[in-house]
């Protein structure tokens, strides 16, 4: 299981259970879950199916010993852990990258895990395992998890080096090890909350561990960490670096990493984007080098999110939404006003757009009034 197989960074992706639904509504995908979804492994796919058989019995293989996360460049949250200073407690290894929209939702279960178990011989360890550059950056990463937070220990992979040790593919990835140090199971993307929980009583309960209460946390999450609404959902993640962009409108395409003056057609297709106003389209995003650029997008879902910075740290961006022409009023995300209004002071996921109304197919924009943004990928919920 833990071979390493030089994962390329087009493997590692963002990832929910369930948006294997979406992506067999969008991409044509059998009803077996082992067809091959958009730019990700099958071989998550097949473990998530094995997973769900197996849990219905309650037995847990062991799938191997954990890995060393000696390999970690920094901590945060506590001092240095190891693997022979772990045994006798139950651990939960949680790999995540503090932008990925399905990270988020999942978080809140993973604290109130924390709370519910920390006495009970539960220690959680987040592996923070970047995905963009601006995520290598230990400040960034300090602040996210006081801003959203994680208080449990982080070790920073900045290398990616426990992720291969893990032969991971996605965030977020739960392992879920034993006393004695073995992976007895794994989760890959968000969902599956209650069987996740079932697997830490057991693992506790294997240990040693009693009184606490077998009934399964409950929770009210706000803001971005709110479930997606996966019925209504119609849109997938899309970057807007040349390098794994889709879908991308503007006439005459895209100029590689040169300063373009770009325009929007006159009808966008759904889930199609295009800019306009001088920008310059690099690998992993885009820069508006003038004011008044914009970015226009065509989709179908209740929640819009962009993942987005000031080019110049400290050199915050003003911003103002619309949707299909108009201020987004109730429809706003938590990052702007009922007018649309917001400003763009670190490199973060923004949530743009949430809908209250019935989910219809949408034409999102959004204008930056100074120059200087940086944007990476839109996420849908």
């Amino acid at each position: 299981m833990f071979e390493d197989l030089n994962h390329t960074h087009r493997n590692r992706r963002c990832f929910g259970t369930a948006a294997i639904i979406i992506a067999a509504a969008l991409f044509g995908m059998t009803s077996s879950l082992g067809a091959q979804p958009s730019k990700t492994a099958p071989a998550g796919l097949r473990a998530i199916k094995v997973q769900q058989r197996a849990l219905t019995a309650i037995r847990l293989p062991v799938e191997g010993e954990v890995p060393s996360l000696g390999s970690g460049t920094a901590w945060l949250n506590s001092q240095p852990l190891t693997a022979a200073g772990l045994r006798g407690k139950v651990v939960l290894i949680d790999f995540w990258t503090y932008s990925c929209i399905n990270w988020r939702r999942q978080l809140p279960y993973v604290r109130a895990w924390v709370e519910k178990y920390k006495n009970q011989g539960l220690v959680v360890i987040g592996v923070h395992a970047p995905e963009f550059s601006f995520e290598k950056n230990i400040d960034n990463v300090r602040r996210a998890a006081k801003d959203i937070r994680v208080d449990y220990p982080i070790v920073i992979d900045n290398d990616h080096a426990i992720w291969r040790a893990f032969n991971n593919e996605y965030w977020p990835a739960l392992y879920f090890v034993d006393a004695q140090g073995r992976i007895r199971h794994h989760q890959f993307g968000e969902g599956e909350y209650e069987q996740s929980e079932r697997i830490i009583q057991q693992l506790l309960a294997e240990a040693g561990g009693s009184g606490f209460s077998h009934e399964l946390v409950s929770l009210d999450p706000q803001g971005a960490e709110v479930g997606a609404d996966w019925n209504d959902l119609r849109s997938a993640e899309n970057y807007v670096g040349y390098e794994r962009t889709e879908n991308f409108a503007s006439p005459g395409g895209a100029r590689p990493d040169k300063p373009l003056s770009y325009t929007v057609p006159a009808r966008l297709k759904l889930n199609h984007w295009a800019l306009e106003g001088d920008w310059t389209m690099q690998r992993e995003g885009i820069v508006l080098n003038k004011p008044n650029g914009h970015i226009v997008y065509s989709f179908h879902g209740r929640d819009l999110h962009l993942v987005m910075g000031p080019a110049v740290p400290g050199m915050p961006v003003r911003f103002r939404v619309l949707i299909d022409g108009q201020p987004p009023g109730a429809a706003h995300g938590v990052d702007v006003d009922d007018q649309g209004n917001g400003t763009v002071t670190e490199p973060r996921m923004y949530q743009l757009i949430r809908q209250p109304m019935s989910i219809v197919d949408r034409q999102f924009e959004i204008q930056f009034l100074d120059s200087g943004v940086e944007a990476f990928s839109f996420t849908f919920g």
